[in-house]
């Protein structure tokens, strides 16, 4: 059944899930304009009384995301009450006449609920991906930006990729409207995934929404890592080599086994066949591992605070001394990464 929300409409997944192509394809309906990657909520704290009125300037400095979406900052209002006025006055103005507005973020994937209160009548669209195929992509990417080089990464994902369950079950138990796809699925039938989703978004499906042809993804940032999605064709990654180090390989095949036995078989669907033999995580791993991601967590809790507070001088010129040291070792093939990417660690 159709859900009419007034709210945004935000696109969540784990890094390199297809949350880009799926942005790519939604944006590609005439009544639908999502931004990408926006992510202003990282910097909510900026929006605390008194230091809310560089909140377009911190936004922009910290992922050019006015910028890459051709937004007049002239038609944005600088004084706002809070994050969620801000955050609608932008997505609105870049959706123009579309009906259904918002964006896609991997950087929600543990952080919906929050979201869901900031902004009611939202409704939410996540996709998933077999997680060892998206850990192998991860370790792919970082021959294209620094970001997926970050230390941890692959764990925030691992169990990213549970914190992003529960925060489905959390919404679904509060009736909050959620669609839920499958990456091999979109993959294979695009036209069968797409038309579900705009049956959840209660508008007519277009048949240019199951194709790359035309779309328009400026806003994506530049990088090898993002090749297939900027092609004409939908496809999947073909490449067969293993690039996971054995003990994140066997970690992830725990981790699956354990949710399978958990969710009685429901969830993950992919993959669909499990290594029978393989065990579960032991209590003493899974504690060590949540107590791992909290304090990941943390340090990127740090991160967006020195972007809401650090002065803009002292930004500048830690992101010099980064490029040069990059400078150093990069060669003329290492494509131009996204400022975001520059984010201290």
């Amino acid at each position: 059944m159709p859900n009419s929300g007034s709210g945004p409409l935000i696109v969540v997944g784990l890094w390199r899930s297809g949350t880009s192509l799926l942005y790519s394809l939604l944006n590609q309906h005439s009544e639908i304009a999502l931004l990408y990657e926006g992510d202003l909520f990282l910097l909510r704290s900026r929006f605390r009384p008194g230091n809310e009125g560089d909140w377009r300037g911190r936004w922009e400095f910290w992922n050019s995301a006015l910028s890459r979406h051709n937004i007049d900052t002239a038609e944005v209002p600088a004084a706002v009450p809070d994050f969620a006025t801000a955050a609608t006055s932008v997505w609105k103005q870049y959706a123009g006449d579309a009906v259904v507005w918002g964006e896609k973020s991997p950087d929600y994937y543990d952080c919906m609920e929050t979201l869901a209160r900031e902004f009611p009548g939202a409704r939410f669209l996540v996709i998933w991906r077999d997680l060892a195929d998206t850990c192998r992509s991860i370790v792919r990417a970082r021959a294209g930006s620094t970001f997926f080089s970050k230390p941890g990464l692959l764990h925030r994902a691992i169990i990213g990729h549970h914190k992003l369950k529960q925060q489905c079950d959390l919404l679904l138990a509060q009736a909050i409207p959620v669609h839920q796809i499958h990456y091999e699925e979109l993959i294979q039938d695009p036209e069968q995934v797409m038309a579900g989703v705009c049956d959840f978004l209660g508008l007519a499906f277009e048949p240019r929404m199951a194709s790359l042809r035309g779309a328009d993804r400026s806003a994506i940032y530049k990088g090898s890592h993002h090749e297939q999605v900027k092609s004409e064709g939908i496809v999947s990654d073909r490449r067969k080599d293993e690039v996971l180090p054995e003990n994140v390989k066997s970690k992830i095949e725990r981790y699956v086994n354990y949710w399978h036995r958990r969710y009685a078989g429901t969830w993950p669907r992919y993959p669909k066949m499990l290594k029978e033999s393989t065990a579960f995580p032991s209590l003493l791993e899974r504690c060590g591992d949540e107590i791992l991601f909290r304090i990941l967590r943390m340090v990127d809790g740090v991160t967006q605070a020195v972007y809401c507070y650090a002065p803009y001088r002292a930004l500048e010129r830690y992101r010099s001394a980064k490029a040069r040291r990059h400078a150093q070792t990069a060669t003329e093939s290492v494509p131009e990464q996204s400022p975001a990417e520059n984010v201290p660690s």
